[in-house]
């Protein structure tokens, strides 16, 4: 398979180099860098694409229970299916943050189709808003 088909894009944030170029991602960095960018927009925020991004920013100020993590796997695992159609999904964990108990930590395994290449990414993702 081609290095091509996994892409090349701007890099997450974007900026620019030492050269005034703006920082790309490509190949594998570029779809790790697309779960985090799904994951971390929420649904409505593109005014232009409204049902992009992870429906996990209703559960902000949620209750760190079994039942938050559940609904943060399942809005997770629908907005990867959606929107990263390159992955399988092996694997999707949350589970509390031992030393910030109002942080969520996602713990997403997949596969790369086109290469059966495997990956892991983890996403903190706060039930409380950070300040500071």
């Amino acid at each position: 398979m081609p290095a091509e088909f996994f892409g090349l894009g701007w890099k997450f944030p974007p900026g620019a180099d030492d050269e005034g170029r703006v920082n790309r991602a490509s190949y594998e960095e570029c779809i790790r860098e697309a779960i985090w960018l799904i994951l971390s927009t929420a649904k409505g925020e593109r005014v232009m694409r409204p049902d992009f991004g992870c429906g996990i920013h209703d559960l902000v100020f949620a209750v760190n229970n079994a039942t938050t993590a559940g609904l943060v796997a399942k809005e997770v695992r629908q907005a990867l299916i959606l929107w990263e159609p390159r992955v399988d999904m092996l694997d999707l964990q949350v589970n509390p943050r031992p030393e910030t108990p109002s942080t969520l930590l996602i713990r997403i395994d997949y596969r790369v189709r086109a290469t059966n290449t495997v990956f892991n990414l983890v996403y903190p993702f706060y039930l409380e808003r950070r300040t500071g």
